[in-house]
């Protein structure tokens, strides 16, 4: 199995959860991914269908065989923080293969507005998923998210960190490596 994450809209590849998940889960490979846009030195995400066909392309990339065929991506479990791992989630709505998806700090919906949920894509979710949360999340609270997750067929787990937001700080990292650890063994 491998484990492959990517960062939040305004955050690299080097954020300090992502690491402590890779430090952890060692000797599990985990490749903590930038969006291209990153890459590129842009600030403002480029539009779901391309950060979801990026994602594609690294899942055939990482799963060795250069295709996103269910073979090459099945023992990729996919994930990350915020936009990172809601773009997950829609590329295995859409059928990307995966062995499971890590969503840390799943943006719901933007600050202040619960009526713009984003979860059309949630019903397409067969696979077993990892909620890590804030209890202070504004882009959602664990009752809303509990209600929206209800709509996965898949098996979904939730893991809630008390007092803390849509960043949870540095200290938090041991209880999110703790939890992506647990969950893992019985993916």
């Amino acid at each position: 199995m491998k484990v492959l994450l990517w960062p939040g809209a305004a955050g690299g590849r080097d954020h300090h959860t992502l690491r402590a998940i890779e430090e952890r889960l060692a000797p599990v490979p985990v490749e903590r991914i930038d969006f291209p846009y990153r890459r590129e030195g842009r600030k403002a995400p480029d539009r779901a269908p391309k950060l979801i066909a990026h994602i594609g392309e690294e899942a055939a990339r990482a799963g060795g065989d250069g295709s996103a065929s269910r073979s090459a991506t099945e023992a990729l479990v996919l994930g990350g923080r915020s936009m990172g791992g809601r773009m997950c989630s829609m590329a295995v709505a859409e059928g990307l293969p995966a062995a499971g998806l890590v969503l840390l700090s799943y943006p719901l919906h933007p600050p202040g507005k619960p009526d713009k949920l984003r979860v059309e894509h949630l019903p397409q979710l067969e696979v077993p998923v990892l909620f890590v949360s804030g209890t202070k999340d504004p882009f959602g609270s664990p009752a809303e998210l509990e209600a929206a997750a209800k709509a996965i067929p898949g098996p979904v787990t939730f893991c809630w960190l008390d007092g803390e937001g849509h960043d949870p700080k540095p200290r938090a990292d041991v209880a999110i490596c703790d939890a992506v650890e647990r969950w893992l063994a019985t993916v």
